[in-house]
């Protein structure tokens, strides 16, 4: 156990056998201590886990932030490590995270970030809004998750180090499970836009969808990554505009309102079946 770092490499799980072992293995050496705080497992997640020695702790759901931070109370070692499980350490970024502690870094900084690298379509997503994305992971223990339940983070007291090395992250199988998130992510934004007392605005729900297009996909080169590059600009836009859209939703009445005569179909029109009165042999009559 000494050649390994003082770390404890923190993760959340739930039904994720096909992806986490794939996170361990990247890892697992490198750390004295794994916590792995599990809930509403139906598949090989805890037995995958323990196979690489980590302590298991099961929980119910609290949300992303909340449960992270209950992981966190599990670690005991000095500094912490925190990866989702689809994400996996780089060749490089393993090297980096050993010299960090060998150089004595971990003395003269407060944390140390790192570049996540998508895999999405078929390819690395090196430009865009997705790239370099660089996260914060680790830090000393101690410290405890913040921000918005869809957007949390680590604050750190002090200057932090921007390590060598990318992040592997297969956040998306597909494009289909990326559109799903869509629902969830504006699902969250909903919920804290009420929360804050925030009305519905037409400005924002129409410049700020062309900003997040034109900020991914020119001002941050996603043009760059071909026609996944494209795409991604597309749908940040449009999963904005949903969010807007579903504060607009929230604001109206939930049930119809009584259509005036002139809102019918047909405007205007009496539509009647054919061969009655007055049906004709179209079946329809100027209303009197």
């Amino acid at each position: 156990m000494s050649d390994r770092l003082p770390i404890s490499l923190v993760m959340i799980a739930s039904n994720e056998e096909a992806r986490i072992g794939r996170c361990l293995a990247s890892a697992a050496d490198l750390a004295s201590e794994i916590v792995v705080l599990v809930n509403d497992c139906a598949d090989r997640t805890e037995e995958i886990a323990r196979s690489f020695g980590a302590t298991v702790v099961e929980d119910s759901w609290h949300g992303f932030r909340d449960q992270k931070n209950l992981a966190l109370q599990h670690a005991t070692q000095p500094w912490v490590l925190a990866l989702d499980c689809d994400e996996e350490l780089s060749p490089t970024l393993r090297a980096s995270l050993a010299a960090f502690f060998a150089d004595g870094d971990h003395q003269r900084f407060a944390g140390a970030r790192f570049p996540r690298l998508v895999w999405f379509l078929g390819r690395w997503i090196r430009h865009g809004d997705w790239y370099p994305d660089h996260s914060l992971r680790l830090f000393p223990n101690g410290l405890r998750w913040t921000g918005s339940p869809e957007h949390d983070k680590i604050v750190v007291a002090g200057r932090v180090k921007t390590l060598d090395g990318d992040l592997f992250h297969y956040s998306n199988p597909d494009a289909r499970t990326q559109i799903e998130k869509i629902n969830v992510f504006a699902d969250v934004f909903l919920e804290r836009q009420i929360a804050d007392g925030k009305r519905w605005s037409l400005l924002h729900t129409v410049f700020r969808p062309a900003w997040r297009f034109l900020r991914a996909y020119v001002l941050r080169r996603g043009f760059l990554d071909g026609y996944p590059g494209l795409y991604i600009a597309c749908v940040t836009a449009f999963a904005t505009m949903a969010r807007y859209t579903r504060l607009y939703e929230h604001e109206r009445p939930t049930q119809p309102r009584r259509a005036r005569d002139d809102d019918a179909v047909g405007g205007g029109l009496d539509v009647q079946p054919a061969g009655r009165p007055g049906g004709g042999a179209a079946g329809v009559s100027r209303a009197a």
